[in-house]
């Protein structure tokens, strides 16, 4: 169970670190966006080595496809909800919501993975996407009227603590959660991840960096392949 709460801590403590980081600092526009696209490509590579395609090969297109895309529709009405309620300031509550729905199906298979691969390489992805993502969404949630830093931060400790308590319950719970069932959680994050990229953190990183952020997302990604493999 220790090993379980270290390894919730370490997706949970660099998103929480990254939110208060964007809660109190201004960064730097260009490092905002360095950080986001970095993020976006470790995600990309995360999404296709360690979601999708172990649900790919253990259930095939048609599961592991319905689940992929039940998640990211399950996030795009979300968001959509959300930019209908809060018009522009929408982004950085989008963010919070994408940390949720792509993070607790991806600390799900976190903590079941725990027993059988160990789950490091995956601990790496969950962290590194973490954090820019936290950072853009804490941000963003700055320009909002009536801000208040206070009711972020504790929203933002709430999200940390619930992907925490997702690891260990799914650690507790590993032997009972079927394969096939990881599978459809797995691929479902894939959706959802997908999703907040496309959405939210890909088009938030272009517009504060401009056309170089190429260069960033590519770097994200090859960190990322480089720890799968």
């Amino acid at each position: 169970m220790l090993t379980a709460t270290l390894y919730g801590l370490g997706t949970a403590v660099p998103m929480l670190a990254g939110a208060f980081v964007g809660l109190r600092y201004d960064l730097p526009r260009p490092l905002l966006a360095a950080l986001m696209a970095f993020g976006a490509g470790a995600m990309v590579a995360a999404v296709s080595t360690e979601l999708f395609q172990p649900a790919f090969e253990a259930e095939g297109v048609v599961v592991a496809g319905f689940a992929l895309m039940l998640g990211a529709l399950v996030y795009v009405l979300a968001d959509h909800l959300i930019e209908n309620r809060l018009g522009p300031a929408a982004l950085g509550w989008a963010l919070m919501l994408g940390a949720l729905l792509d993070g607790v199906p991806e600390n799900t298979a976190l903590g079941v993975s725990l027993g059988v691969e160990g789950g490091l390489v995956l601990l790496v992805a969950i962290a590194v996407g973490n954090v820019p993502e936290a950072v853009a969404g804490a941000a963003s949630m700055r320009t909002q009227p009536n801000f208040d830093r206070r009711r972020a931060a504790l929203l933002w400790s709430a999200t940390a603590l619930v992907l925490v308590l997702v690891v260990v319950g799914a650690y507790a719970a590993g032997d009972a959660i079927a394969p096939q069932w990881i599978a459809v959680i797995q691929a479902f994050a894939g959706g959802a991840t997908i999703a907040v990229l496309a959405d939210s953190l890909m088009p938030e990183a272009y517009r504060e960096g401009g056309w170089w952020v190429g260069i960033s997302t590519a770097a994200g990604f090859l960190v990322a392949f480089a720890l799968g493999g």
